[in-house]
């Protein structure tokens, strides 16, 4: 082979490297049975809001999500790590009221509640931020990573969920923020939903609004829990 015949046959190697290259699609996200089992963060609103009633007037808002995430931590935790971060109990002067309660980690059902059952609700609203703290604890950057947000209103505290989680998209290996919007007819303005739908499609997340102690259930199964994995494991 001449020098000629080669150079040319290496250019036309080389070009077709480069197309195969630029041609590649962008990773996709981890698929639905990949993301069961990723360690997750649950944003927990305990706002002041919480402390309302339900359409009775005589069970708290707070007081419904309990008795819903009671029920389906079982399945959660068997197969998922979950950590588990506050916004609210604090002065409503302040913003600076979000408390990691727990790094993700193995817990039993009985220790997560333990920490939400000590929750008062109580002060404003800065969701954003939360949102970015658990994305944080998750290391995004490096890791896939699964955030469930739960709220009964909207950011008070002049956070932009929908440029966070633009933000989040760009600089995240893969970063998927599911929403449960939580008594949402009680809100006169539309904004809160809003907010939840922008943080949930720009990330490749789920949107699901609850107003009952039964659709909290199905809400945190959908987003939190794993029911292929689940299922096979109590046949085990």
């Amino acid at each position: 082979m001449t020098k000629d015949v080669c150079a040319k046959s290496c250019g036309l190697m080389l070009v077709f490297l480069l197309a195969l290259i630029f041609a590649s699609p962008a990773p996709a996200k981890a698929n639905r049975l990949e993301q069961c089992e990723l360690d997750a963060m649950l944003v927990f609103d305990a706002s002041g809001s919480m402390a309302g009633t339900d359409w009775i007037g005589q069970v708290s808002r707070i007081s419904h999500v309990r008795n819903a995430l009671r029920r389906v931590l079982p399945d959660i935790t068997s197969v998922r790590r979950v950590g588990l971060i506050s916004y609210g109990p604090g002065p409503y002067n302040k913003c600076d009221n979000i408390e990691l309660q727990l790094q993700p980690g193995r817990y039993s059902p009985a220790q997560i509640m333990s920490r939400v059952d000590a929750l008062v609700p109580a002060g404003r609203t800065p969701l954003t931020g939360a949102i970015e703290q658990a994305a944080e604890i998750l290391r995004y950057r490096s890791k896939p990573a699964v955030i469930v947000l739960l709220t009964d209103g909207e950011e008070t505290c002049g956070g932009k969920p929908c440029e966070l989680a633009r933000q989040l998209e760009l600089t995240g290996k893969d970063v998927t923020v599911h929403v449960i919007s939580y008594m949402r007819r009680r809100v006169s303005t539309g904004k809160g939903l809003l907010q939840s739908r922008c943080l949930a499609r720009e990330t490749g997340g789920i949107q699901v609004t609850a107003e009952t102690e039964d659709e909290l259930r199905a809400a945190f199964r959908k987003t939190l829990a794993c029911p292929v994995l689940t299922k096979s494991r109590s046949r085990g």
